[in-house]
């Protein structure tokens, strides 16, 4: 069965549901050695970037396996990384259910997930009891019960618990999602932020004598001057990268759809504008600094390409890869590829 076949069967169950059957059955074609049916090779393009070696630099966007359910079937896809989670220090349900919309006809997807994860404990051990071997970045927040003066305490905790099993840590502090979050981009509280965890990283690299990349993951929502003042704390700060950018909350490339007022961050096509602005504004602050992992409205190839000309030296897929399936990953590497051999 191809995945077209496939995504007509899933969208016809609820959203939320066919996203955990659709993770079922990557862990289970995983077992039984039958991701080739879906799934063109892997794009062999290594790049070394923050000193990790990625074997093509097209990645999954963190949201899809909150829990590394099936980061094995997920690599066997083609992607040259993962990135999983958010995963807070506590188990959490998140926000109440429906809380995931499909806006087909703009190949959009509204979330307010909310951070749902069975802890970072449980992430560890999955993680450790799996064969996988290859690039896995693992996104951190905090739970929602945790007062916004206490986030660091829950970002110190989980980067202290992850760190010999991430390849990079990402610190999430722009999901639209959890009450208060996007607050401790700006100001004093991003730097205090950035300090605590920069201190509490340095103990760790010291400890396990090993550097593990901490990267930020910011909001598309901000203005201008907003995007420029983050930008030079991640350098003031010596951040090793940013992902740009997380949801939006706007609604402009939706606006009289079906689903379009429920709240939520929107992924997809609407995103692509906005996400690609704030790249090229980030890249115009950090490029050679630091590593840019652009993500947001990949729904082809070219979208891929955008984003690699914009700044970004790794992009990561998430709506795309839900209505394009696996060849997207194979497509978006292919010609990111042969950019870089004709560049």
């Amino acid at each position: 069965m191809n995945y077209k076949s496939l995504q007509k069967l899933l969208f016809l169950l609820p959203t939320e549901t066919s996203h955990h059957l659709s993770l079922q059955s990557v862990a289970l074609m995983q077992q039984m050695n039958l991701s080739a049916l879906v799934a063109k090779d892997r794009v062999q393009d290594s790049v070394e970037l923050m000193g990790i070696q990625f074997p093509n630099r097209v990645g999954l966007a963190a949201g899809l396996d909150k829990d590394a359910r099936c980061i094995e079937g997920m690599s066997a896809l083609g992607f040259g990384f993962l990135e999983v989670g958010t995963v807070t220090p506590k188990p959490q349900s998140g926000n109440s259910k429906p809380r995931l919309f499909r806006l087909v006809s703009s190949r959009a997807i509204i979330n307010r997930m909310g951070f749902n994860n069975e802890g970072v404990d449980a992430m560890v051990k999955r993680i450790r009891r799996s064969n996988f071997k290859g690039v896995l970045g693992i996104n951190i927040g905090k739970n929602a019960t945790t007062a916004l003066e206490d986030a660091l305490a829950d970002y110190e905790y989980c980067l202290r618990k992850i760190y010999k099993s991430a390849s990079y840590i990402v610190v999430n502090i722009s999901s639209p999602n959890t009450k208060g979050l996007r607050s401790l981009q700006h100001g004093d509280e991003l730097s205090a932020l950035l300090e605590g965890l920069k201190e509490t990283h340095a103990t760790l690299i010291h400890k396990h004598q090993k550097t593990v990349p901490l990267l930020v993951k910011i909001a598309p929502d901000m203005d201008d001057d907003e995007v420029f003042q983050v930008s030079r704390k991640l350098l003031e700060f010596e951040l090793d990268g940013v992902v740009v950018s997380n949801t939006t909350i706007s609604r402009s490339g939706v606006i009289g759809q079906k689903y379009a007022n429920e709240s939520g961050g929107l992924s997809g096509t609407p995103l692509k504008d906005q996400s690609n602005r704030v790249l090229a504004l980030v890249s115009s602050e950090v490029k050679d600094k630091i590593t840019i992992i652009g993500v947001g409205g990949i729904l082809d190839k070219e979208d891929a390409l955008t984003k690699i000309k914009l700044g970004a030296d790794l992009v990561q897929i998430y709506t795309g890869f839900i209505f394009k399936g696996p060849d997207l990953i194979f497509e978006a590497a292919s010609a990111i590829q042969a950019h870089y051999a004709t560049a």
